[in-house]
């Protein structure tokens, strides 16, 4: 397994001596940041370096290993669980964003906090919290960052908020219906228009038909509204929101955009499209409840509405859902998830990532959907 933990001397020193680095990453919003955060510090010390994004450990740890670096001058650095033995930027217990943020200062390098607190938001940090105190006082003092009334979300249109998956709510994922319901509550366009609209979608969520007791820890996040007036969304949570969707519908897009190119309209068009899909795939999934389990049938986007799932709809701390051929977990707290998802997916002969709080499988189409539920049961 490859090394975990904060950067150290020795990994500063190698990257810094590196004539190429290649960064092997995970599929998620938190991973995406770290990668752009560090490439643009390799960017701005003049070091070649290539970012590519792989759903499972098995294609990160046979893209770490298909390196061919007979001069020794290249440097592989894993962000996310990989098999083999190459250097990881991140570990289990922290958001990869801030290994990077580290390793970029390490390297004399001013890393784009913006960028850096947007990673940490996808990674379920509130802004400011914890190590990103710092980080968010000095966005704040240089103004890329200030705080007003309202949502998060990546543009000034309220309409966007059906495709928000930092919430669910009776319009998600129907932007006709929440045009309809934001008739004269959002106009204006000031914090008074703000706050109205604040209230109204954390009423909207919290009230809703089967909304779960987490919905009104939840909908806080969306409730934290920090202005971008430099990045390329409105709102921090947006920026998160489109980075964490597009790690996992788009990453080429996604990758592009944590390195600060202008695809800010391409990524806006891929984050609808996936987001608006996956609240439709939640509304129609079918359910099971089981000890401590939540259940939802999906025809896809599995990851998303599992995240979506444990935060707003399931009576139970976890969520499996399932898919064709490929399925999701998440768990609400602190539950680690990385040892049980590793297990299951020897038991179902199955390739496999994980982060933090979300697992994801993928594996033969024929197994049964009941053998994967009583397989995650028995593990988790």
């Amino acid at each position: 397994m490859s090394t975990m933990g904060r950067p150290d001397a020795s990994l500063t020193d190698d990257v810094e001596s590196a004539g190429f680095v290649r960064i092997v990453t995970r599929g998620d919003g938190d991973a995406i940041a770290a990668a752009g955060v560090l490439a643009r510090g390799l960017s701005a010390l003049g070091t070649p370096f290539q970012v590519t994004v792989d759903r499972t450990v098995g294609e990160r740890t046979a893209r770490a290993g298909d390196v061919d670096d007979r001069d020794g001058a290249t440097v592989v650095l894993a962000i996310g669980p990989v098999d083999a033995d190459v250097r990881r930027l991140d570990d289990d217990e922290r958001p990869a964003t801030l290994a990077a943020v580290d390793l970029a200062r390490d390297l004399e390098v001013e890393p784009d906090r913006v960028l850096a607190l947007a990673g940490t938001v996808a990674a379920g940090v509130e802004p400011g919290a914890g190590e990103t105190e710092h980080v968010l006082e000095t966005a704040v003092e240089r103004g890329t960052l200030d705080r007003r009334p309202g949502v998060a979300i990546p543009t000034d249109d309220p309409a966007d908020l059906a495709a928000s998956t930092l919430l669910v709510a009776p319009w998600s994922g129907n932007p006709e219906a929440l045009v309809e319901t934001l008739e004269g509550v959002s106009e204006g366009g000031d914090d008074d228009a703000h706050r109205r609209l604040a209230s109204l979608v954390a009423l909207e969520a919290v009230g809703a038909e089967g909304a779960s007791e987490g919905a009104a820890h939840a909908i806080a996040r969306v409730l934290r509204a920090y202005r971008t007036p430099t990045g390329p969304f409105e709102t921090l949570g947006g920026y998160a929101d489109v980075l964490e969707v597009l790690a996992r519908a788009r990453p080429g897009t996604g990758v592009a955009l944590a390195l600060g190119h202008d695809v800010s309209g391409p990524a806006l068009e891929a984050w609808r499209e996936h987001a608006l899909r996956a609240h439709r795939e939640l509304e129609a999934a079918s359910t099971g409840r089981y000890d401590g389990l939540s259940v939802f049938g999906v025809d896809g986007a599995v990851e998303t509405v599992a995240r979506l799932a444990v935060a707003y709809r399931a009576p139970e701390p976890l969520v499996l859902a399932i898919g064709d051929g490929e399925a999701a977990v998440a768990a609400t707290g602190r539950r680690a998830l990385a040892g049980p998802v590793e297990a299951i997916a020897r038991d179902l002969e199955a390739e496999y990532d994980v982060s933090r709080r979300r697992g994801y499988l993928s594996y033969d189409r024929r197994v049964d959907d009941s053998e994967i539920i009583e397989t995650v049961r028995g593990r988790l």
